[in-house]
């Protein structure tokens, strides 16, 4: 009889991030990792090779979350070494201390002051003036965004959360700020641009750098000598707007930070999908209107229950049925009708989603994408409206 695997994965690790896992794994154990097949084993990677010098073998899930599910021995297994990576999983991964990190967003008002979180410990403060700074208003403006962040012995590991949170912190920002807020692309595009002041033209790469100063503190910087302004959230989201005031934040924007970071995992990781598609209608907006609208679309849906088959007794013949709850477009409808009430719309409901339907499956594309609007035309003005 064949001796039963055991997965080394404790039960105890139910908040270990397989992301960070993978990166201490890869420094104590070595990579970068064989695969033995992938028609058999698609999922499973032997570390730091295949074969006998391998030490660990990584399962991963075929699901959404794909994430670590099982760690099994490998040839060159050393039990002792395995017995310090768990000690340090539980004493320096889950268990690190709290600091602050530091990176640049953007916004689309110049930063002219400061604004702390006292709750959130969220911070925006301007930028240094030796920083590079846009001549218009509207523009990109970069400000300072510092966050709490919780810190590992292994940097590589710290600052993949720096960068994590960074990102997701903006993003949430992109939300509840007026204007767009954003962050550096990770791969950023190459084009022609006029260069002043010659009005020159230039083959430039989109690229921004300034020096923040250390981007892991103990504690959040001093505020700067002006504050934003705080603005009442009814009037906030209705008249702020392109006044040559700079970046006003709303009063209760804490508030909304915290209830943010207390949301399960499960809702953290729902929301976090809704705002990457809120921040992708924003850049696609200028390449593609059909595929900005879609991602506006897919971020209403990221936040809508997903549907399943619930089996049970016909209440009639007792017999076995399935019931399933409702798809993916009675789900957007409803949450629409939810949160944007009126019988009235019911129509532009449907037409929003089938437009959505037939640009995802190649029979649609807006009109403005087309070329085909002409300002006060009915086709382009009732997808615009």
């Amino acid at each position: 009889m064949m001796e039963k695997t055991v997965n080394l994965l404790s039960t105890t690790w139910s908040n270990l991030d397989s992301f960070e896992l993978r990166l201490l794994l890869n420094e104590r154990v070595g990579g970068p990792g064989q695969y033995t097949g992938l028609g058999k084993y698609p999922n499973t990677l032997h570390l730091p090779r295949a074969g006998t010098s391998c030490r660990i073998s990584l399962t991963f899930s075929d699901k959404s979350d794909k994430e670590i599910v099982r760690i099994e021995r490998g040839p060159a297994f050393d039990a002792t070494e395995w017995k310090l990576i768990s000690e340090e999983i539980g004493k320096s991964i889950l268990t690190g201390p709290v600091k602050v990190g530091r990176e640049y967003s953007f916004s689309s008002f110049r930063v002219l002051g400061s604004w702390r979180g006292i709750r959130s410990g969220v911070q925006i403060l301007p930028p240094p003036d030796d920083a590079p700074r846009a001549d218009i208003e509207m523009a990109e403006h970069p400000f300072i965004f510092e966050f709490p962040l919780k810190a590992c012995e292994i940097w590589r590991i710290t600052n993949h959360r720096r960068l994590r949170d960074h990102r997701n912190l903006t993003l949430l920002l992109n939300i509840l700020l007026a204007g767009r807020t954003s962050l550096q692309p990770q791969r950023p595009e190459h084009f022609g641009a006029v260069v002043a002041p010659h009005n020159t033209i230039n083959w430039v790469q989109q690229f921004f750098f300034a020096q923040p100063g250390e981007v892991v503190v103990d504690e959040l910087s001093p505020p700067a000598a002006a504050q934003l302004e705080l603005v009442d959230p009814d009037e906030y989201y209705t008249t702020v707007g392109h006044d040559g005031k700079g970046l006003r934040v709303p009063a209760d924007l804490d508030e909304s930070i915290c209830c943010y970071t207390v949301l399960s995992p499960e809702n953290r990781a729902k929301f976090d999908r809704a705002t990457y598609w809120m921040d992708m209608a924003s850049r696609q907006w200028n390449i593609s209107v059909s595929v900005s609208f879609a991602a506006l679309v897919s971020a209403v849906e990221s936040l809508t229950k997903r549907g399943k088959t619930h089996r049970f007794n016909c209440p009639t013949c007792l017999l076995p049925t399935q019931h399933e709850v409702p798809g993916a477009t009675q789900r957007f409808k409803d949450f629409i009708e939810t949160y944007a009430p009126g019988a009235g719309l019911a129509k532009q409901r449907n037409d929003m989603y089938d437009l959505r339907s037939g640009i995802l499956h190649g029979s649609e594309l807006m009109q403005i994408d087309r070329g085909l609007t002409f300002g006060w035309d009915p086709p382009g003005w009732n997808e615009r409206e």
